[in-house]
Parts: C-alpha cells; structure tokens; sequence
C-alpha cells in the first residue's frame, strides 16, 4: 500500500531557530511520523538569522527560478535544503532576500514586528506549493504550525481549489499560544482581493489580527490540533465549538503517535462526514 504523504509547514523549526513551542514540535512530529511509517516534507521559511554554513543549507536550482507576484510586484523564489542527519530528516526553505535577508525573524532589532509580516507570510505560503507542485509530490495532509502559515488552509481551499494537485489534499493546522501584537499592514485586504481570495474570506480576516486569522484557519482546515497546553479565550471557544475534527494538546512523548493516527482519520473521508 502506497504510504501516505505529510507535508509539514511551520514557520520555525529547531535546530536552525531557537527551541520554541512551535519549532520543538516542527522539528519532533515530522521525525515521529516518519518513523511511524508515513512519508514527509518539511519546509520553512530562511530567515536570515539562520547560518548557511554550520547548518549545511544550499540551494535546490532545479526548484529555484520562480517569481511569485505579491501585491502586484515580482519576488524571486528561491529554494534551499538542509538535512537533520540525527532524524534522516531534509528540511526545505523557502526564500527571497527582500522577505527573509533580515537580522530578525519576525521583528527588528528593537522587537517591532515588521510592516510585512502579511506579505511574507503570503509569499511563504503560496512558495511552498508552488515548489511541491514542482517536485511532483501530491500530500494527503499540509500540517501548519504558526501563525506565518495561518494563510495556508486558505489557499488550498480557496485559490488552489481547482488545482489538481490538491484536490483531494486535507488541511490540518494547530494552534499555539504565541501571539503577535500587531496588526498586519492596512492594505491588506487589497492584497487578498489581489490574490484572488473570495470577499468572505477577505472580509473575515482584512483586519490582519492574530485572532481572525486563526479562527479563519480553523474554518477552512479539516482538522484542528491544539499545539499549546492553553491559548486565548477566543480561540480556544473557537476551538470548543469548531464542527471540525479536533485532536486536544499532548505530551510530547506520546504527540508523534496520536498525531498519525489523527493524520488517518483525517485522511478518512467517511470519518469527515460521521
């Protein structure tokens, strides 16, 4: 029987990023589910704090060479890979040195979030299917962790919904405690509608704040995991009352395990419409 494939998108993983909630659990499931008997891609997006050199990261030119257009202009999209030898584990990234050629990951120096959080994350999202389309590589599951990948149930839903490729492809997203404060940038609904994103989804998350964009995620996923032991009051009653199917927090001794299981009833057809 033809493994089933996972493909992992988070917007940190460990060890090229500090240990967080986020990339701890980015960097342990895909290991887990692979060893489970399950096949994986893992991606990310290159922040420039990340060091080429003592990681090992170079670039895949036969992805690379594509230009993604985010609100009207023209981004190259480069791809690089890295392996995890101690998980026999690649990691692909996503990157472009208008987006990602920065000091910090997500804020400046002085710890405010830069302006373009929302085409950043715009960009990562739409880069890491474009590539899979390009690797030929259909997944059963695309598994967001982070809000930068809050988008992402949103796309395969909506504006890759004709696309072959992921047609019949599940959305899985988890939630986790670690918050952004500001607002993304004003024009953001423009960028959506420039997208091609439908006026519900538009007018649901044009706000650009943490809470709308993730409880947009849980709507259009096939499933919702909760990442933190605790997260908002919002979400977490968005969470309770979601329709969808839900995986409460775990240990992470025992997550890897009651992951793929959940990934397998996701997958199940029939266990969507019970």
């Amino acid at each position: 029987m033809e493994k089933k494939k996972i493909l992992f998108v988070s917007q940190e993983i460990n060890p090229f990023l500090p240990k967080s909630e986020v990339s701890v659990a980015a960097r342990k499931l895909p290991q887990g589910v692979q060893e489970g008997g399950k096949e994986i891609r893992v991606f990310m997006p290159r922040f420039g704090v990340i060091n080429e050199r003592r990681h090992q990261l170079h670039e895949v030119i036969r992805l690379s060479g594509m230009n993604l257009i985010v609100d009207d202009m023209d981004h190259p999209l480069i791809i690089k890979v890295a392996s995890i030898p101690t998980a026999r584990m690649q990691v692909y990234f996503i990157d472009n040195d208008e987006y990602f050629k920065r000091k910090g990951v997500f804020s400046n120096d002085k710890e405010v979030e830069f302006e373009d959080n929302d085409e950043r994350s715009m960009f990562f999202c739409r880069g890491v299917l474009e590539t899979v389309k390009k690797l030929g590589w259909k997944p059963d599951i695309i598994h967001c962790h982070g809000w930068m990948t809050s988008l992402m149930p949103m796309y395969v839903k909506d504006i890759y919904k004709n696309d072959p490729h992921f047609s019949d492809t599940k959305v899985v997203y988890s939630l986790y405690n670690n918050e952004f404060n500001k607002n993304w940038e004003g024009r953001f609904d423009e960028k959506l509608k420039f997208e091609g994103f439908n006026d519900d989804i538009v007018e649901s998350i044009k706000a650009g704040d943490f809470t709308s964009l993730n409880k947009a995620a849980i709507d259009y996923s096939d499933g919702v995991v909760m990442g933190s032991a605790s997260i908002n009051e919002d979400l977490q009653k968005a969470f309770e009352d979601s329709d969808k199917l839900k995986l409460d927090y775990e240990s992470e001794e025992v997550q890897p395990k009651v992951m793929s299981e959940f990934f397998d009833k996701v997958i199940d057809e029939e266990a969507l419409i019970q």
